[in-house]
């Protein structure tokens, strides 16, 4: 089934209108909030002794627990042997990277709430004794955790940045906020595909070397190190990335307004359509080359 064009309201709209939508829409995020996501704290309150770390931010996201437990489907996302789901978040104590993993525990509303809970904006959600933030703030994406999963098996992966490493050289300090950003949250996947490919390579030429091994030295610990290393898995990386409109801003992080999202949703659509129409991209890696990488619509 073909996939239907979602309404774009925004299509033939200047850029300095849209500009000036966007600006309304984020201050009117600033004061209202966002209707099911955040609301923001009373003024006064934000000079006041905190009452803890749940409360230590400019914005109070209750309303989110409430639209999770609302639109979410629990039940279904913890059934690992029908979907496997993995959001990742920061200790604030430790500082350490962790996975909520469906594999490994009973995901609940908080451990979303804590992959996205950005400071100062969002407060810390706390999960079983231990406040975390969102995973951003270390790796944005999961990539590394899905291809260094074990056990290793072949993978069609989709890898979708919503902020770009690469933009023009800023000109002003509040373009320079918004490259901030863009650098400090896009997802560092070159970086990751880049070392995963040349490892998944090594651990093919390790797995062909181990062939040579004589039959009778196969019982050594040594060669059941190396054959728990070795791997044939073919991985097929198709890399998204969101191309930044020109009228967007430094409110781009919580500027939610429906003609902003129906923008987002109607790019997503037209990069993946574009995407899917290039010839043979879906195919599975050839032994010769395991590890494979797609990113269409950049250079």
């Amino acid at each position: 089934m073909p996939l239907a064009p979602l309404p774009n309201a925004s299509i033939g709209l200047p850029d300095a209108w849209r500009a000036w939508i966007d600006s309304v829409e984020s201050t009117r995020a600033l004061i209202e909030g966002q209707n099911g996501f955040f609301v923001p704290r009373p003024w006064y309150s934000l000079g006041l002794a905190s009452q803890g770390p749940h409360t230590a931010s400019f914005c109070d996201t209750g309303p989110l627990r409430a639209t999770l437990e609302r639109f979410a489907d629990f039940e279904r996302i913890n059934q690992p042997d029908q979907m496997r789901v993995s959001v990742g978040a920061v200790n604030v104590r430790t500082g350490n990277f962790i996975y909520f993993d469906n594999t490994e525990r009973t995901l609940r509303p908080e451990h979303f709430m804590a992959s996205g809970a950005l400071p100062p904006g969002f407060p810390a959600v706390e999960v079983d004794g231990e406040f975390y933030w969102d995973g951003g703030l270390v790796s944005n994406t999961p990539l590394f955790y899905v291809l260094s999963a074990k056990p290793r098996s072949d993978a069609l992966i989709f890898q979708i940045d919503l902020w770009s490493a690469r933009g023009e050289l800023p000109n002003d300090l509040l373009r320079v906020a918004v490259r901030q950003k863009d650098i400090q949250y896009s997802s560092r996947t070159r970086l990751v595909t880049t070392t995963l490919h040349e490892e998944q390579n090594m651990r093919r030429l390790l797995h062909e070397v181990m062939a040579l091994v004589p039959q009778s030295e196969r019982d050594s610990a040594w060669y059941r190190r190396a054959a728990s290393l070795a791997c044939t898995a073919r991985r097929n990386v198709i890399h998204l990335i969101y191309r930044d409109k020109p009228y967007e801003s430094y409110a781009k992080d919580y500027q939610f307004g429906m003609l902003t999202m129906n923008e987002h949703w109607s790019s997503g659509l037209s990069d993946l359509r574009a995407t899917l129409q290039q010839p043979n991209c879906l195919d599975k890696p050839s032994a010769q080359q395991p590890f494979v990488t797609h990113d269409l619509r950049r250079a």
